[in-house]
């Protein structure tokens, strides 16, 4: 999901995203609708969330974060 779009969603909540990076809107955003705050985090090595609508990215950046420290 492109940053604007998190962007929107997250204004939509009542979220004041001035200055926020991607990860903390969509941790802010998971917060706000009672979801487990585990984008970005390790949970993504056993997350059995399918549904979810960050799984895909979170996949890759997770999957990126583990290149970036070989």
């Amino acid at each position: 999901m492109k940053f604007n779009d998190i962007q929107k969603m997250a204004k939509g909540v009542g979220i004041n995203t001035f200055q926020m990076k991607k990860k903390d809107m969509i941790l802010a955003i998971q917060r706000v609708e009672n979801n487990i705050e585990c984008y970005g985090t390790p949970r993504v090595e056993y997350c059995e969330e399918y549904t979810c609508l960050w799984r895909d990215d979170c996949l890759s950046v997770n999957e990126k974060g583990k290149m970036d420290r070989v």
